[in-house]
């Protein structure tokens, strides 16, 4: 695995997407421009001359462009992170937190988008984070995250029975 791909301390998989944390850094000043723009555009009357664009109309248009510019930094939140106790995703809205033995395998799926996590209870959760138009990213992502996953499924030693002497428990 590259080092720039995956950020990986020993043991820790974290994993941001890169393509669409790039197109929504320029997308969102982008919106936000062009709102404002479109409001210093907006005065005088508005076609049918009944009605005039008012200062609260500029106002309304910047906003929302503020608004969308928000909304559209919000697809730059999903990041996967993982260790031996378990996986957290972050997707766009919502968030969670698996222990491992709830986890039966990582999917990715050659036509889907985004890698998944398959439950024991057959539900999916979505990893946003590993995006398909990222490549190599998700792939170091979703092998690192099969990794864990397969060394966390690997049957624990067994602890050694205490023996009972006369009525007490001695340690072997």
């Amino acid at each position: 695995m590259t080092q720039s791909a995956v950020a990986r301390d020993p043991g820790t998989v974290r994993v941001r997407p890169r393509r669409i944390r790039t197109v929504c850094w320029i997308l969102a000043p982008a919106l936000v421009v062009m709102f404002a723009l479109l409001s210093i555009g907006l005065h005088g009357s508005t076609g049918s001359g009944a009605a005039t664009f008012q200062r609260g109309d500029q106002l309304a248009m910047a906003g929302l462009g503020v608004l969308g510019g928000f909304v559209v930094l919000l697809f730059t939140r999903p990041r996967v992170e993982a260790d031996a106790q378990g996986v957290r995703v972050r997707n766009v809205f919502r968030g969670y937190d698996l222990p491992w033995d709830v986890v039966r395998a990582v999917r990715f799926d050659r036509s889907s988008a985004w890698a998944s996590l398959e439950l024991h209870d057959d539900e999916l959760v979505p990893v946003l984070a590993l995006q398909a138009v990222d490549r190599e990213l998700a792939v170091d992502g979703v092998r690192a995250l099969r990794a864990l996953h397969a060394a966390q499924q690997q049957p624990q030693p067994a602890q050694p029975e205490p023996e009972v002497v006369q009525g007490q428990r001695t340690a072997r």
